[in-house]
């Protein structure tokens, strides 16, 4: 399975309760075909007190997205947009489908 989208990248979320906002990508998961976006998608974990008179806590932490429920933004014309692939000597790049600029 081929991923469009690297860690590192700025996506916009396109579906869920965080719809339209954006975020910088962390962790990509090729196998189940998600993502990880920083400060989106959260969801509450909780913490056992580990030593005594120490209290539990309840802590953020951003879950995997879909792939297709995000949309990789163009740092170049800051719009989200669909990738290309352009062929540069051996080497294939991504190019932004509407400002045309290499993404890599």
């Amino acid at each position: 399975m081929f991923m469009n989208i690297k860690k590192g990248d700025k996506v916009k979320i396109l579906k869920g309760k965080d719809a339209g906002k954006d975020g910088k990508v962390l962790r990509v998961l090729v196998k189940e075909d998600r993502l990880v976006v920083e400060g989106l998608n959260l969801r509450v974990h909780h913490t056992r007190p580990r030593r005594q008179g120490e209290k539990g806590s309840r802590i953020s932490v951003p879950a995997p997205i879909a792939r297709a429920n995000v949309m990789l933004i163009c740092l170049k014309c800051n719009r989200s947009t669909r990738i290309g692939h352009l062929l540069t000597g051996e080497k294939k790049v991504r190019m932004c489908k509407k400002c045309q600029s290499v993404i890599d």
